[in-house]
């Protein structure tokens, strides 16, 4: 295939059963250059296309001609309101269909007790007819619409069972014949379908919940400057750049940055931080966080689809109607689950008749196995249990980027985890200056702060930061290199000047204090040295803190039988005291950035599913050669879709908390194919070797999907490790 350079989302109407999404699955990807999913239980196809062989209209075209229709995606509110009043609608003709077969049920049920009360044919044939061709044309319309796309979906299987019995009905009552009618078979299964899809809508909107409660944050009024004064404004019309406020109790519109005032915000709908987050000048706060005291003036950075909640929106939405691998087995049998189910109830017709049991007997039995069979659990199985996932982890600051990574984080043995901002802070102090007899504590600083204004490097902040708060101005540099992993080689009035880890400067041949330095790194310190000319200048230790939850994190992922694995770019003595206070008995010392990737393949070379925590950046090849990756938010810039998972708080007991929802949700999963197979496998014999009524198997197939669905809406009850304490 063609580059693909467009994406399209459509919203998908007229689908029954997963039979329907693969139908319109397939239509789509006939077309050339066009790479379609479609997610039943959203109801949405994700299509990639070359826009010099396909567009929209033309995507939309296709799925007609299947027999559907498709719109693209409208705001949620309109989608809402839209699937409010189909499912008005839907709920009318159920009552109407319910009243209507009312009189019949009740029939039946004085059967069961003994009491005979018949209603006359005539008033049977009155009462089941507008069900069936009234209540009951949707499912005429969805067969002939599947047949003539050359597919076959649920409601042939309902069209053809309920018109069997009616029609065999209304034979006997036209030619008087002295044989059971039943009019009531086909008028009750039709309503019990009718409820099982209103059931069914309810239940697949509760899936979504997560989703929509995320939508309904975004506030709708933003108080901007405007001519002088500050105006109440809609919140879409804020434009980058824009000056408002945020008031005592109110949320915030947009992201944006502080300008003026003090406040805290609570940010627990976006990151699932609990404790609100202190707000000064130059903070960046995020839309629809909560002021909880104090005016903030602000300026606007990002607005409409930019800002933070948006990205989490979209990638919450990615997530849900993405598909995991699991579903592949479901989808295979529900390619051919119907014809399967017709040839079954054909030599269940013909057996029977064939037996001497009548034609009327043989034709019931055959109904049974056709309104029992249903491949919707099948196809609700695994997506419905991804929806539900997905939004409980946003609503616990977890980002799932697609079905797949939550499937495989529960398969994880090894996890890989970088020391610096992952297990501790990521904010090194200084805590050491050990200049050279002939050097001071200012010169020592000067050139190493001169140097390190070259660098990005957490040390190289740290440094500079110390530097700033002892009033030292930075010595100028001529030239600078850097040298990844190793240090920074500078020339400073014609003098050849090295800063970097021990090793780097011990490679050049200069002498260091090996008995000092040991006792340094012991400590869990982190030593970089300074020398000119082949001379050293000194050394300054520093220090990265663990992160509070670090260690606690490390003991329940080792008691969820992972494999913990550290690695750092610092010394083995260093590196071993970090691992020893975080309880991680296996790490890698030494490492350079470009090494990490090779170190997670040899993991993987082991046979082994391996994850990877980083920060999404510097990383970026470590975790995309993991299995799973997991990355952190770095202080307030978040690369949102740089890793499977996005951990929206900066603590490793999110990773534990991603893979016990990982292992919830494929349980829940696997428990939902259980039984969508077991109903299947089970109720079709039963059926066929007439053991069950019509009736009865036409309720048991209604409530085959309601209770998948219903079972996957249980995942609402997961909770985040710090939520249950």
């Amino acid at each position: 295939m063609a580059e693909l350079v467009e994406h399209a989302e459509l919203q998908i109407t007229g689908m029954t059963c997963v039979a329907c999404a693969a139908r319109v699955e397939k239509v789509l990807n006939r077309m050339p250059e066009v790479s379609a999913a479609v997610n039943f239980a959203t109801e949405k196809a994700r299509i990639d296309f070359n826009p010099k062989s396909a567009n929209v209209p033309a995507l939309i075209a296709t799925i007609q001609r299947a027999g559907y229709d498709a719109h693209p995606m409208r705001d949620f509110a309109a989608e809402k309101q839209a699937r409010a009043e189909a499912y008005r609608h839907e709920r009318a003709q159920f009552v109407i269909a319910l009243l209507l077969t009312a009189p019949l049920l009740l029939e039946m049920g004085l059967m069961f007790v003994g009491i005979h009360l018949m209603l006359p044919r005539w008033l049977q044939w009155l009462l089941a007819t507008p069900v069936q061709f009234w209540t009951g044309k949707r499912f005429y319309t969805g067969a002939w619409h599947s047949l003539r796309g050359g597919g076959a979906n649920m409601d042939v299987l309902i069209a053809l069972g309920t018109s069997a019995a009616y029609l065999l009905s209304c034979a006997m009552l036209l030619f008087a014949l002295q044989q059971p009618v039943y009019f009531e078979a086909s008028a009750t299964i039709i309503t019990l379908v009718l409820l099982g899809k209103l059931l069914e809508a309810r239940a697949k909107g509760k899936a979504s919940a997560a989703l929509e409660a995320l939508i309904n944050l975004q506030p709708k009024l933003a108080h901007v400057e405007r001519n002088g004064s500050f105006q109440d404004i809609p919140a879409d019309q804020v434009r980058p750049g824009d000056i408002f406020l945020v008031r005592p109790g109110e949320s915030v519109p947009v992201d944006g940055v502080v300008l003026e005032g003090a406040s805290s915000m609570d940010e627990s709908m976006l990151t699932g931080e609990s404790l609100p987050q202190a707000k000064h000048a130059d903070d960046k706060v995020y839309t629809a966080t909560s002021n909880q005291h104090g005016l903030l003036k602000c300026r606007a950075v990002a607005v409409g689809a930019q800002t933070q909640l948006a990205a989490i929106i979209r990638l919450v939405e990615q997530a849900q109607g993405s598909k995991a691998p699991i579903q592949k087995l479901a989808n295979k049998i529900s390619g051919i689950f119907v014809p399967v189910v017709l040839a079954i109830a054909t030599v269940t017709f013909i057996t029977w008749w064939a037996l001497g049991s009548g034609f009327a007997t043989a034709l019931i039995n055959a109904v049974s196995v056709l309104v029992i069979a249903c491949p919707c659990a099948l196809g609700l199985a695994t997506p419905t249990a991804v929806v539900v996932a997905t939004g409980r982890a946003a609503h616990a600051g977890i980002l799932v980027k697609d079905a797949a990574a939550l499937e495989h984080a529960h398969k994880l043995a090894v996890l890989i985890v970088d020391k610096t901002g992952t297990l501790t802070s990521g904010k090194p102090t200084v805590t050491d200056l050990l200049p050279a007899p002939d050097s001071d504590n200012n010169e020592l600083l000067q050139i190493a702060a001169g140097m390190a204004q070259g660098s990005t490097h957490p040390l190289s902040r740290a440094l500079l930061e110390y530097t700033r708060e002892q009033n030292i101005t930075p010595t100028r540099t001529d030239t600078l290199s850097e040298l990844s992993g190793s240090g920074l080689r500078a020339e400073i009035n014609g003098a050849t000047y090295l800063l970097g880890s021990p090793a780097f400067i011990a490679s050049e041949n200069i002498a260091l204090n090996q008995a000092q330095l040991l006792d340094l790194q012991q400590q869990g310190k982190t030593v970089i040295a300074l020398a000119r000319a082949h001379k050293l200048l000194g050394c300054i230790a520093l220090a990265d803190t663990l992160r509070a939850s670090s260690t606690g994190a490390v003991a329940r992922l080792n008691a969820m039988g992972i494999r913990m694995v550290m690695l750092s770019g610092d010394n083995a003595a260093t590196a071993q005291a970090i691992a020893r206070q975080a309880g991680i008995a296996e790490f890698r010392a030494e490492v350079l950035p470009q090494d990490k990737a090779a170190h997670v393949q040899s993991f993987k070379a082991e046979g082994k599913k391996v994850g990877m925590v980083g920060d999404g950046i510097n990383d970026a090849p470590a975790l995309a050669a993991a299995d799973v990756s997991f990355a952190m938010k770095s202080g307030s810039d978040i690369a949102i879709e740089a890793a499977d998972i996005t951990l929206m708080r900066n603590d490793l007991m999110s990773v534990a908390d991603a893979i016990s929802l990982s292992r919830t949700a494929l349980k829940k999963i696997r428990q939902n194919l259980f039984f969508a197979f077991a109903y299947n496998v089970l109720g079709i014999p039963l059926a066929a070797l007439g053991m069950l009524n019509p009736v009865i198997a036409g309720a048991a197939m209604a409530m085959s999907s309601v209770s998948v669905v219903s079972n996957a809406l249980l995942l609402r009850r997961w909770q985040p490790y710090n939520a249950k304490r």
